[in-house]
C-alpha cells in the first residue's frame, strides 16, 4: 500500500513571522538610505555655501586690485573721491568693466560692498558720474556674515579706519592697501590684505602718471594676516 506525501504549506504564524522580519529589514534599509540622502543633501549645501564664499572673496579682491584713481560726480554734482571707505563699507572705481558688445561706454565701473541684515552685498552704479536719484543695483552674495571690517593703509604706514583721511585734499588719492576681515557664520574669521598699484591705476584712469617720488617702505603685514 502506497502512502502519498502531501506538500505542507506555511502556517499563519510562520507567515506573520516572515512578514515581521521582512518589515524590520525594510525599515532598517530605508533608514540607512534616508541617512545617506540627508548626508548628501547637507554636503551639497555646504559645497554651495563654500562656493559662494570663495566667489565673493575672489570678487572683492579683484575689485580692490583693479581700483583706479578716478573720482566721480555725486547725484547733486559734488565730487566724490576715487575711494570712499569706512570701517564697514567701501566704494571704489574699478577698471576692467567687461564690454563684450563693444558698446560706447567706459571700461570703468563704480562698485560698493556692505553688509545688510547679516548678508554681504555688492552694489554697482550704471554710470560713473551720477544724475539725480542715481542708486546702485545691489546683488546678494549669499554669505551669512556677522561682521565686515575694513582698514586702510596710508603712505606713512599707518592703518586708518576711514578713507580718505580728514586732511586729504586730493580726491584721486588711494591707500597703499586695504585690509578686510569677514566674520563668516559658516567658516569663522577670514582676513586678507589687498595691495593697490597706485601708479598703474592713475594711468589706467586716463590721468597723467604721478611725478617721481621717493619710494615708500614695504607694507608691513599685520600679525595673523595672510
Amino acid at each position: 500500500m502506497k502512502t502519498s506525501i502531501r506538500p505542507r504549506g506555511f502556517t499563519l504564524v510562520e507567515l506573520l513571522v516572515a512578514l515581521a522580519v521582512f518589515a524590520t529589514m525594510a525599515a532598517l534599509a530605508y533608514g540607512g538610505l534616508n541617512s545617506i540622502a540627508r548626508t548628501r543633501g547637507d554636503l551639497a549645501k555646504q559645497e554651495d555655501r563654500f562656493r559662494d564664499l570663495t566667489r565673493a572673496i575672489d570678487m572683492l579682491n579683484r575689485d580692490l586690485s583693479e581700483s583706479v584713481a578716478r573720482p566721480v560726480r555725486g547725484s547733486n554734482g559734488q565730487e566724490l573721491p576715487a575711494l570712499i571707505g569706512t570701517s564697514e563699507q567701501i566704494e571704489i572705481t574699478r577698471l576692467g568693466f567687461a564690454n563684450p558688445q563693444a558698446e560706447q561706454r567706459s571700461n570703468l565701473e563704480r562698485v560698493l560692498y556692505e553688509v545688510d541684515a547679516n548678508t554681504m552685498k555688492r552694489g554697482r552704479y550704471a554710470v560713473l558720474d551720477r544724475v539725480q536719484d542715481s542708486a546702485p543695483t545691489m546683488t546678494d552674495l549669499n554669505i551669512a556674515v556677522d561682521e565686515f571690517r575694513l582698514r586702510y593703509l596710508n603712505t606713512n604706514g599707518q592703518w586708518l579706519d576711514a578713507w580718505p583721511p580728514q586732511d586729504a585734499a586730493d580726491p584721486t588719492a588711494l591707500p597703499r592697501a586695504v585690509q578686510w576681515t569677514i566674520e563668516s557664520r559658516d567658516y569663522g574669521e577670514l582676513q586678507s590684505v589687498a595691495e593697490f598699484v597706485s601708479q598703474w591705476s592713475a594711468q589706467a584712469a586716463g590721468q597723467p602718471p604721478p611725478s617721481a617720488a621717493a619710494p615708500t617702505p614695504p607694507i608691513t603685514p599685520t600679525p595673523g594676516v595672510k
